[in-house]
């Protein structure tokens, strides 16, 4: 069963997000096959981020744990707060799994 993970970024370490980023994106393309859907959650005009949502395709919270741990934003400690929740997948893409 997939896991949710919803990460919220520390106001002052904004800007490990800008120096990161390339890496963080080299990150999620080889992790590609574990990712259901990931992004970043965003202020209502689009311009800044302050956290992001993974959907992984793992077994474990173990696992899950270990997965964000590895991403460059996790070691350089971005994160103020990590939630890892084990999701039901009801619709993905318009398609119905239930």
């Amino acid at each position: 069963m997939p896991y949710l993970i919803e990460t919220f970024d520390s106001p002052e370490r904004a800007y490990i997000r800008h120096e990161l980023y390339q890496e963080h994106l080299h990150f999620l393309a080889e992790s590609a096959g574990l990712l259901l859907a990931c992004g970043a959650k965003l202020s209502d005009d689009g311009t800044s981020a302050d956290g992001g949502i993974y959907v992984v395709d793992l077994e474990t919270r173990k696992e899950a744990e270990a997965f964000i741990a590895q991403d460059p934003f996790s070691r350089r400690n971005l994160f103020r707060e990590v939630r890892i929740r084990r999701w039901r997948k009801a619709y993905l893409n318009g398609e119905c799994f239930l």
